[in-house]
């Protein structure tokens, strides 16, 4: 079937209807706090039952779905999360948080210091890896419940976090929204990337400024797991997500990565007599079923897993209308000068973006829009290049309903029995000051000009 003959009763309403149904139950949920992505799983199953109920012709609807459930990237996300969890459960076992507190004590970083201190790391990562969401998988669960003594705010810690992630899939060489930005518009990546350090240092130094003043509002708690731990036996397992780091950095791939560093983790864990073989796997015969850390770790998964897999079945669904298509192609004409013409590149990505939920896909769609609009006007690839990925790397970063404030709101689960708490997507969202920062950086690029006339930089 042709993707673009899926058609819904009542149009083009009857086409937005369940997205706009999901959109208004996340919104509710996210206002109400709601901190656990399994209480969006009803509301996307709402959406489906009424997109199908819309569907003139319901087969091609539900091959439309299927189809867009068994993209690789699909699957490839849902595997990285089940295996990140995996990790994450051995990390904790072994008493690295415990350590990393240990190791912030001795060197006098706390409260907002230590806020600061993630964001950097963060940054550091993701750009190294050029991966966000690989990184959020390995910071989140690590960074996240060691700031429980250390009297770190919870919401600007993991805003923090999310911002340092944010920092590198918008600048990183190696970045798929790098890669696809500057592809689409004929446009080498290093010099891509040179022209973007106007843009993004600017906003990332705006973040940590935020970070460093505002990020120590929490009250050191006395979780005796944590606040008491004072051993640094546990940095080597640090090891292990250090070796991830390694791999990523080699181009390996996200899979082999986590699968090599679960097993390091196994291995350093044992060896070092961090925890025991039968803390891996052991049967409960009083429930008659099998526990341990892999398990605990594979259901860590699950929440944000199931999410990914209906988001993405919905999001096929309207990819199937060719609305998007027709977005793009009805807003050519209205360009008439350089700044005009900037700010329809950006409302068409963002509405691209927030309708895909996906940032390469957005810029693929939009790309040669961009690049035609762009060359009437006299608007260099770089410029081009440049407004897709930034405002590429805002709305996902910020609003509830995208995988990387799910995630990044599912990754605060591990810092629960610290006495930190479960932080909801919007919270998340809303704390991710580098993000905020761009938003205000792309107006004030379009608006005024700044960059507009970009060449490649030397």
């Amino acid at each position: 079937m042709d993707k673009t003959t899926l058609r819904f009763r009542g149009g083009q309403t009857g086409a937005l209807a369940p997205f706009a149904l999901f959109l208004a139950g996340v919104g509710w949920l996210g206002l109400e706090g709601a901190p656990d992505e399994r209480g969006f799983w009803p509301v996307l199953l709402a959406a489906l039952v009424l997109g199908v109920l819309l569907a003139e012709d319901r087969a091609a609807w539900s091959e439309a779905l299927l189809r867009g459930m068994s993209q690789p990237v699909v699957a490839l996300m849902i595997v990285a999360w089940l295996f990140a969890g995996c990790l994450g459960a051995l990390l904790a076992a072994s008493g690295l948080v415990e350590s990393l507190v240990w190791l912030a004590r001795t060197t006098g970083v706390a409260g907002a210091a230590y806020v600061g201190a993630a964001y950097l790391i963060a940054c550091a990562l993701s750009t190294s890896t050029g991966t966000s969401l690989g990184t959020l998988l390995l910071c989140g669960p690590l960074l996240y419940p060691a700031g429980a003594a250390l009297g770190s705010d919870p919401a600007f810690l993991m805003g923090a976090i999310l911002a340092g992630v944010t920092f590198g899939d918008s600048l990183s060489p190696i970045s798929d929204t790098t890669i696809a930005s500057a592809m689409t518009q004929g446009a080498d990546v290093p010099g891509v990337v040179r022209a973007r350090l106007k843009y993004a240092l600017p906003a990332a130094a705006v973040a940590l400024v935020v970070y460093l003043f505002l990020g120590g509002g929490g009250a050191p708690l006395r979780a005796p797991s944590v606040a008491d731990a004072g051993s640094p036996r546990g940095l080597l397992m640090a090891l292990s997500p250090v070796f991830v780091v390694f791999l990523l950095l080699r181009r390996r791939h996200l899979v082999e990565s986590l699968l090599l560093g679960i097993l390091s983790a196994v291995v350093l864990g044992l060896g070092f007599g961090l925890f025991r073989p039968e803390q891996l796997v052991f049967v409960d015969r009083a429930h008659y079923s099998a526990r341990g850390l892999l398990l605990d770790g594979l259901e860590r998964g699950v929440g944000v897993s199931v999410f990914t897999l209906l988001l993405m079945g919905l999001v096929s669904t309207l990819e199937a209308t060719g609305l998007l298509d027709r977005l793009v192609a009805g807003t050519k004409r209205m360009a008439r000068s350089p700044r005009r013409g900037e700010w329809l590149i950006v409302s068409v990505l963002s509405v691209a973006v927030l309708l895909t939920t996906h940032s390469v896909v957005a810029i693929l769609t939009t790309g040669a829009f961009a690049r035609e609009t762009g060359e009437s006007l006299g608007l260099t690839p770089y410029r081009r290049a440049n407004l897709l990925d930034l405002t590429a790397c805002t709305w996902p970063f910020l609003l509830p309903y995208f995988i990387p404030t799910i995630l990044a709101a599912s990754a605060s689960a591990a810092g629960v029995a610290a006495g930190l708490p479960r932080l909801s997507p919007f919270t998340v969202g809303v704390h991710n000051a580098y993000s905020w920062a761009l938003v205000l950086m792309v107006a004030f690029a379009v608006t005024t000009g700044f960059g507009r006339t970009e060449a490649a930089p030397a």
